[in-house]
């Protein structure tokens, strides 16, 4: 004969029993028609071994919970719930615990449905993410790729620097905060990106050294430009104009790099700070020098000045070449723009002198006075002649002739009052 249970289920349902306990302590769950064994409980009661069972399924029906209060809130991963339902089904399989073991099946069953659809349009949800990501990640390469195309002679390498870099850091961020690519997609752009980088690489090594070469050129060039303005300086003041054209030489030798070029241009300064310096110091002595004239000068010019005034103009010539002589003995003065406001002063009272001369001789010259009395004649034989056309038309009382007559009578008048006659 079968056994029969000790102790009553804990858990009933329609006055059923879900679980029963024999007297060897097995701890049986009821399943439709039909118990099956889920293990044994031989050192407690009957109550304790079904409350121990009991508890199994409860903890059970808890995760499903759970993962129904999950699935309901959202936020989570439709396909990550489906991986946590899958793990819980499987538990429920031949599940050592009595309770409603059927319910709890299809409640998971209701919920697979449920994800499905969500895992579904999260999967389309995904791979828009990705198709927008490929787009970034693609534009990321282009901007590379558009870099590494430019001609490594007009590139400026710092900015071309600072703005690859960005663009890696921004591939970084994309690779750690953005959807995972597939991955022949993504070894293919990554690729691309690289080759970019190292194309840029190559053509910034390559300017450099020509770069340092090319300042290198200069850097020799320049130190023998400088060696050879430093050994002008025992020439003094004279050297100045083959420090000039060393210095022609020097703007037309190039870069040397900022501070090589400092520091060979303080010596290339210094030397000719020293030609120059020669030049100063023999300036300044000659000022000295030249206080004395300039007074003497200052002298002369107050009493050249009335010569302008002085109407005999064979008078004003005597004394202005007397005073002419004597500004050319006291000799020149230095600094130059002194002299040259001096002799200005002096200049205006002989342009003076002279334009008087020019009048007078213009005005007294043979042959000047021969052809102005011609054509005064000229004039003259024309006005009487225009005189008798007038008074012949008037007579006739022809308006228009008389009046024809009568304007070049007044043109060759009005050019006779000009020439003095």
């Amino acid at each position: 004969m079968p056994r029969k249970p000790k102790a009553a289920p804990v858990a009933v349902e329609n006055g059923e029993p879900w679980g029963r306990v024999d007297d060897d302590g097995t701890v049986s769950v009821r399943e439709g028609d039909q118990w099956r064994v889920v293990g044994q409980y031989p050192d407690g009661s009957p109550e304790e071994a079904l409350a121990y069972f009991t508890r199994k399924y409860a903890d059970l029906a808890s995760e499903v919970t759970l993962l129904e209060v999950r699935q309901r809130r959202g936020g989570a991963s439709a396909s990550d719930l489906r991986h946590t339902a899958t793990t819980l089904q499987g538990k429920l399989v031949d599940a050592a615990a009595v309770g409603d073991l059927a319910s709890l099946t299809s409640r998971l069953d209701a919920l697979f449905g449920t994800l499905q659809e969500a895992t579904a349009a999260e999967a389309q949800v995904a791979k828009q993410a990705v198709d927008a990501a490929i787009v970034e990640r693609t534009a990321l390469v282009d901007r590379a790729e558009a870099i590494a195309a430019r001609d490594p002679r007009t590139v400026q390498w710092k900015q071309v620097s600072v703005e690859l870099n960005d663009l890696f850091e921004q591939w970084q961020a994309h690779q750690q905060n953005g959807p995972r690519l597939p991955k022949s997609t993504s070894q293919q752009l990554w690729s691309r990106f690289r080759e970019a980088r190292s194309t840029v690489e190559r053509h910034r090594r390559a300017f450099y050294a020509e770069l340092d070469e090319t300042h290198k050129h200069a850097k020799d060039q320049k130190t023998r430009l400088v060696e050879r303005a430093e050994a002008l300086a025992p020439r003094g003041e004279e050297g100045i104009p083959a420090y000039r054209g060393l210095l022609d030489e020097w703007k037309a030798a190039g870069r040397a790099g900022k501070k090589v070029d400092d520091a060979l241009w303080a010596r290339f300064k210094a030397a000719g700070d020293a030609l120059y310096g020669a030049r100063i110091e023999r300036e300044s002595v000659e000022a000295e020098e030249s206080k004395g004239r300039i007074e003497l000068k200052r002298a002369v010019l107050e009493r050249a000045r009335p010569i302008v005034d002085v109407k005999d103009l064979a008078s004003a010539r005597q004394q202005l070449t007397a005073i002419q002589r004597e500004w050319d003995e006291i000799g020149r003065i230095f600094p130059r723009d002194k002299e040259r406001t001096l002799d200005d002063e002096l200049r205006k009272i002989e342009t003076s002198v002279r334009t008087r001369e020019d009048a007078d001789w213009k005005r007294n010259d043979p042959e000047t006075t021969a052809r102005a009395n011609d054509m005064t004649r000229q004039l003259t034989d024309a006005i009487e002649k225009l005189e008798a056309d007038v008074a012949a038309a008037e007579k006739r009382g022809d308006a228009r002739a008389t009046k024809e007559a009568q304007a070049a009578l007044e043109a060759r008048k009005a050019w006779l009052r000009a020439i003095g006659g």
